[in-house]
């Protein structure tokens, strides 16, 4: 995102959540909005994480010419073809005819009936491969939503143009580029439960097969707030995690989101990576103009840029992108306050946050922004959040320290007032999790004490 606090291309989500609880959006509803559900445990309850990742999981779905592989890290594969297809794709106009094979999850009832669910996957997609994840939902009164498109993916744009899928909805629920929306919320509508179904593509006559190692859902109700409750520091650690900016990617590949000063998404998520000691070849990184500096942050910006949304945040892409890095993991949750945030840190897991703020609302940021992501690495003595924010003018200015509870609360809250006085939404905890495909016995409890498997 760029510093200037310009709408977003999630403003449209925005809108609609607004929509829905237009009629307590005055100042007043400051004060009530979290009303019966006042501290951070209550908000970390509010989220439901399933992921499909063992051989057992992946014999336990229902299989159309797919089949589970065991071994250190199990997956799914195209075993035999359930029959072909033809694709046009949207962002280029080619068709071409492709096999596939299926796979669709149990039904998962989640803890938490949800106003919001977001998918993530990470696989493998050769050259000549690529893969589609929809959700279908049950609805709190018995009735199901479609099966809706949460991407169209490959790790490179050489075969398809990885892409979110427009204008899916019901009338009931709606996605939102990543982002599965109950309509009105204020209604008590939710979704109660849901399957997932993978397709896998391939190229017709060959043996090539995505393998998918991770697919799950994020469902979410987190109370409309536009503050969130104090947690007390608990921790004082930093993790040495490379330090990358955005902004000295200005006018850089402008076909990608118009370049670096939106980039906040996949600089971050480069960052982590670097952190976890994943590294791009010079061959992969040929096509990268060798004047420019930090090309690895251009070749996360292509591969991470989704051509329907037309930028480089969509959530999910960058998880699946940090998953094509040897033995990593990515994931996209919601957290429920910076004591989560400690949790991870002292098992040495950076995280990288989504955040939405006025320029006086965070002091030393210097912007104001309407969606922005950046990464923690650790806390102070006194508790404050040490970010390292994609949006500094260069690499040295990266490393950040920003007050506890302004972070907390730009982080964590679901609604803010914007420059203008307009409300609309904030991200209520969204992040990242990118972690080892095998996690010590440490970091397994760290993740799953913040809900993640």
């Amino acid at each position: 995102m760029s510093r200037a606090e310009l709408p977003s291309r999630r403003t449209l989500l925005a809108a609609a959540v607004v929509a829905a609880v237009a009629g307590s959006a005055g100042p007043a509803a400051a004060g009530t909005a979290a009303r019966g559900r006042t501290d951070a445990t209550d908000a970390a309850r509010a989220v439901d994480n399933r992921a499909w990742t063992s051989y057992a999981d992946w014999r336990g779905g229902a299989a159309d010419g797919t089949r589970a592989v065991a071994g250190a890290r199990p997956g799914l594969v195209i075993a035999k073809a359930a029959g072909t297809t033809e694709y046009t794709d949207p962002h280029t106009g080619r068709t071409a005819a492709w096999e596939y094979a299926t796979w669709t999850s149990p039904v998962h009832r989640l803890a938490v009936p949800a106003t919001e669910a977001i998918a993530s996957w990470n696989a493998r997609t050769p050259e000549g491969t690529w893969l589609q994840v929809e959700l279908k939902g049950t609805y709190s009164d018995g009735t199901d939503t479609p099966w809706y498109v949460m991407g169209r993916w490959a790790a490179g744009d050489q075969d398809i143009r990885r892409t979110s899928v427009d204008d899916q909805g019901d009338g009931r629920s709606s996605v939102w580029t990543d982002t599965l929306a109950v309509d009105d919320a204020a209604s008590g509508l939710r979704i109660v439960s849901y399957r997932l179904r993978l397709t896998l593509h391939r190229r017709p006559g060959t043996d090539l097969t995505p393998t998918v190692w991770r697919v799950g859902a994020m469902g979410s109700d987190i109370p409309d707030r536009f503050t969130v409750p104090a947690s007390e520091p608990g921790l004082a650690r930093e993790l040495i995690v490379p330090r990358y900016s955005q902004e000295i990617h200005k006018g850089q590949y402008p076909e990608y989101d118009n370049g670096g000063e939106a980039w906040c998404s996949p600089t971050s998520s480069q960052m982590i990576i670097e952190y976890w000691g994943g590294r791009l070849t010079a061959e992969q990184l040929s096509w990268v103009d060798p004047s420019y500096a930090d090309p690895q942050v251009c070749h996360a910006a292509r591969h991470t840029y989704d051509y329907q949304y037309a930028g480089c945040g969509n959530w999910p892409f960058n998880a699946a992108y940090a998953a094509t890095f040897r033995d990593l993991q990515g994931v996209v949750t919601r957290l429920g306050s910076l004591t989560d945030l400690e949790t991870l840190i002292a098992a040495g897991i950076p995280a990288i946050t989504s955040q939405s703020f006025r320029e006086e609302e965070l002091t030393g940021a210097g912007y104001g922004t309407s969606g922005h992501l950046m990464t923690v690495i650790g806390f102070t003595a006194d508790g404050d959040v040490i970010a390292n924010d994609p949006a500094s003018d260069d690499n040295e200015a990266v490393r950040r320290v920003y007050k506890r509870r302004e972070w907390e609360n730009i982080w964590l809250r679901t609604k803010r007032y914007n420059a203008s006085g307009k409300v609309v939404s904030g991200t209520g905890g969204v992040c990242y999790l990118y972690f080892p495909a095998r996690p010590t016995p440490r970091q397994r409890k760290a993740l799953a004490a913040v809900g993640v498997r």
